[in-house]
């Protein structure tokens, strides 16, 4: 290997570690990143002109990666605004609440719900729906708000943000960054998330209940400051419906998702063209729900919705696009910026130094799945849960390579672990919409999470170990 080759790889290592101890420190990592696309550039076409250029490629490349996500992303959430102004998302709610009877129903029913309605609207929009619907006649029966403030956490932000099964955000990140198909890391997965899933939400209500009885959580019993029934969540007037077109919608809304989850199953459809599938439906609910609900004013709010999904897009994905343009930059992504400028015998910056690991580490199973889950974890210290998961992929890609085995295993389990701690279950400003629909501590609330959610990640470790 030349020395060009060794330094190149050198800074490209040098950059990762840089990143993680940032996202330790809680810092930001977007220049770190930066100046990590530039230093690769000028180091591989010894060019100033070329490695500035690059920057920007770079993320050109990394938006055009991400855009079909972010969009998809986009236009749920203005659906999802849409159907909350029209009261369209109580409706479909409301007859859960009716089956809630106990503490131990209320904790199973909403997790259960929020899960559900996380696949379909992703959990942003979901807690505030929630929240609002489900809270009020969860207090009643006797379930704390802190039992409330996790049930959604751990059902929401964790297994169905985790899982993305339907929307697909997370495993298209770490799908590309590990250079595999979106569906290998989906059914790869499956059974992480299952494991994941039903640990830490047994686990999270058998220690509820137990600090229930010895007194340590009070319900707020016939609290009357909380009102019994669903408060408006939106800002703004809400535009009303009638009791019919309410409920024909909320018919409708499930039934057309249902359809795609069924036409994924017939057709095949997996990754761009599941997700594109499930685009087109929320954009059509989006366009019926807001004539219907604003008759003349349609055509405006249509597009008033719209801008308000995109600035939540691109407000989330904003800290994303920088780490991902520089961990694509280890695979395809140099040559698509910097040309064909990798010396001889390179096979990408990640698999080289996947095969030099190889060589020189003795490197199993138990120690790429233990690996696997501290970089998820660290890359969700940010409390985005999304912002570095592509290295994780980066990462598995690499380990994969040492191995020879287990790529969509490793980088399902790095998506897994990042998901759960940075996507709103462990890192207090990332529970702060949970914890202020309930009316709780964020940091209480990540106290409480933290032991069910540990014991999660180490029983998922070790059964990943035997699934490489």
């Amino acid at each position: 290997m030349g020395v060009e080759l060794v330094l190149l790889h050198a800074v490209y290592v040098l950059f990762v570690l840089l990143i993680i101890g940032m996202m330790i420190a809680r810092r930001d990592t977007s220049l770190i990143c930066v100046i990590g696309i530039a230093l690769l550039g000028l180091t591989a076409t010894g060019s100033l002109v070329s490695s500035v250029g690059g920057i920007f490629g770079s993320f050109i490349y990394a938006i055009t990666e991400l855009l079909p996500t972010i969009l998809v992303i986009c236009i749920i959430v203005a659906m999802s605004h849409v159907l909350t102004e029209t009261g369209v998302n109580q409706t479909m709610i409301q007859p859960m609440t009716r089956l809630i009877r106990s503490p131990g129903l209320a904790y199973w029913i909403i997790g259960l719900v929020m899960m559900v309605i996380s696949w379909f609207f992703w959990p942003s929009p979901a807690v505030a729906l929630i929240g609002a619907v489900m809270l009020p006649v969860a207090l009643r029966v006797g379930l704390p708000a802190l039992g409330v403030a996790m049930a959604m956490n751990l059902f929401g932000h964790g297994i169905a943000l985790s899982g993305d099964y339907m929307i697909q955000g997370a495993p298209t990140l770490t799908a590309k960054a590990a250079g595999i198909p979106v569906s290998d890391v989906m059914s790869a997965s499956v059974p992480l998330v299952i494991v994941m899933g039903v640990v830490t939400t047994v686990t999270a209500f058998w220690l509820l209940t137990r600090d229930m009885k010895k007194g340590k959580l009070i319900p707020a019993i016939n609290d009357e400051s909380v009102s019994l029934s669903p408060q408006p969540v939106s800002d703004g007037p809400a535009t009303p419906l009638s009791s019919s077109a309410r409920r024909v919608l909320a018919l409708l809304v499930p039934i057309l998702f249902l359809l795609d989850v069924a036409a994924m199953f017939a057709l095949d459809l997996r990754g761009g063209d599941a997700t594109a599938l499930v685009g087109g439906t929320a954009l059509i609910i989006l366009l019926v729900s807001a004539m219907m609900a604003h008759k003349s004013a349609g055509l405006e709010k249509t597009t008033s919705y719209l801008i308000q999904g995109f600035q939540f897009g691109f407000k989330v994905f904003g800290p994303v696009i920088p780490i991902a343009a520089f961990f694509y930059m280890g695979d395809s992504g140099f040559v698509k910026v910097f040309g064909e400028v990798l010396p001889d015998g390179s096979q990408g910056i990640v698999n080289d130094l996947g095969i030099a690991l190889a060589h020189s580490i003795p490197l199993n199973h138990e120690i790429a799945a233990i690996t696997l889950t501290i970089v998820g974890v660290i890359t969700g210290l940010d409390g985005s849960g999304f912002s570095g998961i592509t290295l994780a992929g980066s990462v598995a890609q690499l380990f994969a390579a040492a191995l020879g085995t287990g790529i969509d295993t490793l980088t399902a389990l790095g998506q897994v672990a990042a998901i759960w701690v940075g996507g709103g279950t462990l890192i207090p400003w990332a529970l702060i919409p949970a914890a202020a629909i309930c009316g709780v501590d964020p940091f209480e609330l990540a106290r409480r999470n933290l032991l069910p959610v540990g014991i999660g990640l180490a029983v998922t470790t070790i059964v990943a170990m035997f699934l490489l």
